[in-house]
């Protein structure tokens, strides 16, 4: 199961209606949206997205039947058990770390609206203000930074001194090899808001 399944999944799950609805394809061999929805007194609008969604996910089958000339759906579990299963390392953004990422050449740039603060020990940055738009439609946008990524914007280059390499800077800062995604990740962030620039 992907995040956005078990986002999908973990929302109707949250409903105060689920376990109810849950009981009765438990109990029915299986069951229509009207005849649910009649039976918990909820909106069929409702049960039909449950009752389809819970199809998509795969813990429902359904089937169309008939009742005269007019057709429609019924309902029935397809497993007994709902387990959410998530691998978190697909959420780490689809980047290169590889030495040919961490070559890329990096500096502050000029003129950047924003606001580095350090820490009290003044050997890293613990925050950064950025601000974005113009005028009255100014506003502003603190990002807290993890140590590593303190360490690693303390050691940015100056508009006015040479690029340098990510990989250098991180050297240069003393990061673990380990810390290279979120490192990576910060860089991406202060690229798209015109507080780094690259040489490329």
């Amino acid at each position: 199961m992907d995040f956005k399944q078990a986002a999908i999944l973990g929302s109707y799950i949250s409903k105060d209606y689920a376990e109810d609805l849950f009981r009765l394809l438990a109990t029915y061999k299986s069951i229509s949206a009207s005849e649910a929805a009649s039976r918990l007194n909820l909106h069929i609008k409702t049960v039909q997205d449950f009752l389809e969604d819970m199809r998509k996910l795969e813990i429902l089958n359904k089937e169309e039947v008939y009742e005269g000339k007019r057709p429609y759906f019924r309902y029935w579990l397809k497993v007994k058990q709902i387990s959410m299963d998530i691998d978190l390392t697909l959420l780490c953004q689809d980047e290169d770390f590889s030495d040919s990422r961490i070559s890329l050449k990096i500096r502050e740039k000029k003129n950047a609206k924003v606001k580095f603060t350090t820490s009290r020990s003044n050997d890293y940055l613990s925050n950064i203000v950025i601000w974005v738009g113009e005028g009255r439609d100014r506003k502003e946008r603190k990002i807290n930074l993890s140590i590593p990524q303190g360490k690693f914007l303390f050691h940015l280059p100056f508009p006015s001194a040479d690029y340098i390499t990510i990989k250098e800077i991180m050297n240069k800062a003393g990061i673990d090899v380990l810390n290279t995604p979120e490192i990576v990740d910060i860089v991406n962030v202060l690229v798209e808001f015109d507080v780094i620039e690259t040489n490329t």
